[in-house]
């Protein structure tokens, strides 16, 4: 349950204060193993089975650096225009949590392997922001806690908490940006569109699916307050483990409100920690957060540093994948389509199966209007992802080729979809299994049309007289006597033919 907040209206507070941003991603790569041991990181056996010595801390146990873990840190780095350190090493991160087996974090401090860097978003009205980039740096995750007993699934009210570290230890990189200044009353949409943009990049890099529902990527967006005209920051909190783009933005907009109506009352800002509730949008507050000092950082003694040679380097850069914007731009083109279209594709997540569909013989009208469509609606009505639905892109150019050889129309292709989400086989044995495939026997369809025309005298005559629009209802009759399966446009000429009139 969320406690009550006041707040100020969300134009009140821009009039009076300037936000001022920082967003923290934390992206969980795709590597095998683990970052500093070689155990798997794909927690599907039991709770604590995926862990070693070296992960769980035990005494005389050594690290020892995944080297695609680094890998892929600097490609990221490149991908945000950084400066790649030809010298880095990793540091403690001294502090007590119960799922952090070895009570410190082996994490980079002030030494990361990339900074100085930038990512140029773009909003929704086609503006570019730039977001710059302060650092990328290595760490692994911690474990997981979970707290039985309570209401709330937290640890207050809870009787007891369960501890599996089979997490621990999965490699992760940490994205800082430097203060995002300038946006204005905009910021909430910068802070969404930046995750965004940041998600179609490391995707596009093959180091992480980045699912945020599966806690893959997820977003810490640090919110203050000052004055307008005024220069120096105000006091930030920091809502903890936003985990999709929409709750991005509305964190953002809900801590602007809540610190204005602190400000405005004489309140102080307190630098904490804050809980993001999905269910209003709310947040409520954490812990006081601690300063970087208070985390006693220090080398780590057990790891030698990290030296990327620049030949590696500069191979790593030369393999980078065309980048998101500039793969967008040419998509755009290619297809003829708006930038108000591209951006409902990028919001709904939806390039990547849509290529993909594109790859598997269909053409991109078919597959943007089934991913679009149809399949849009289904993970809706889900509460997924696109790409979580148990549809594959091959499944959907199939769909498209069925259509476009007459086979299905619009209707059946629509059953066929849903028969292949429901698990029935693949298009071809729904088709099979439901009996769907588009009636094209010409002698079964004048039958029909035959039929429909007997049974309608009155529409008939209707069109007959010059009234071609009438049609409509000759044709509503055919499809329902044929249970849709019909070629409405065919049913169509046939009534047309039947009736000595022509459609022009």
């Amino acid at each position: 349950m969320t406690a009550t907040t006041d707040l100020v209206s969300y134009e009140d507070a821009l009039a009076t204060y300037d936000p001022v941003m920082g967003l923290e991603v934390h992206v969980e790569l795709g590597t095998k193993t683990k970052m500093f041991c070689g155990c798997s990181t794909t927690l599907k056996q039991g709770a604590n089975s995926q862990t070693c010595p070296t992960c769980l801390g035990l005494p005389g146990a050594l690290p020892v650096v995944n080297e695609i873990g680094v890998e892929s840190a600097i490609k990221i780095g490149l991908a945000l225009h950084c400066e790649i350190a030809e010298w880095c090493r990793f540091a403690r991160k001294n502090y007590f949590y119960p799922d952090m087996p070895k009570n410190f974090q082996t994490s980079q401090y002030d030494e990361p392997i990339a900074f100085n860097g930038y990512l140029d978003v773009q909003l929704e009205d086609g503006e570019v922001f730039r977001v710059e980039i302060e650092r990328a740096h290595m760490e692994e995750d911690t474990g997981k806690s979970t707290h039985v007993g309570g209401a709330t699934g937290r640890i207050h009210g809870a009787s007891h908490s369960l501890l599996d570290y089979n997490r621990a230890g999965i490699p992760l990189i940490e994205i800082v940006t430097k203060p995002i200044e300038g946006a204005g009353e905009r910021a909430p949409e910068v802070a969404k569109a930046y995750v965004a943009e940041l998600r179609e990049l490391i995707k596009a890099l093959d180091v992480s699916e980045a699912r945020m529902d599966k806690g893959q990527m997820r977003c810490d967006v640090n919110l203050s307050l000052r004055p307008k005209g005024q220069q120096k920051f105000g006091t930030r909190s920091e809502t903890k483990n936003v985990n999709s783009l929409r709750s991005v933005e509305r964190a953002a907009r809900f801590e602007i409100q809540r610190h204005a109506a602190v400000l405005n009352s004489g309140g102080t800002i307190i630098q904490e920690t804050r809980h993001f509730h999905e269910e209003d949008g709310s947040t409520t507050s954490g812990r006081i957060k601690d300063n970087a000092e208070d985390y006693r950082y220090f080398p780590e003694p057990d790891l030698v540093p990290v030296a990327p040679s620049r030949e590696w380097v500069e191979e790593l850069r030369a393999g980078l994948p065309e980048l998101p914007r500039v793969r967008r731009n040419r998509l755009r083109e290619e297809w003829g389509i708006s930038e108000h279209d591209m951006q409902s594709i990028l919001n709904a997540d939806a390039i990547g199966p849509i290529v993909a569909t594109v790859n598997a013989g269909a053409d991109a009208a078919s597959a943007r209007k089934w991913w679009m469509g149809e399949l849009a609606r289904h993970a809706n009505e889900q509460g997924v992802e696109l790409g979580a639905l148990p549809i594959t892109p091959e499944h959907v150019a199939r769909v498209a080729e069925l259509v476009a050889k007459g086979d299905l129309n619009d209707k059946l292709a629509r059953q066929v979809i849903e028969g292949v989400l429901k698990g029935e086989g693949t298009p071809d044995e729904v088709v099979e299994k439901r009996g769907l495939k588009v009636v094209s026997d010409e002698g079964a369809l004048t039958a029909a049309v035959d039929e429909a025309i007997a049974g309608n005298a009155a529409i008939a005559e209707k069109i007959r007289g010059g009234k071609v629009a009438a049609v409509g209802a000759l044709v509503g009759a055919v499809m329902k006597a044929t249970r849709g399966q019909a070629d409405a446009a065919r049913v169509k000429e046939l009534i047309l033919e039947k009736l000595g009139v022509s459609e022009g």
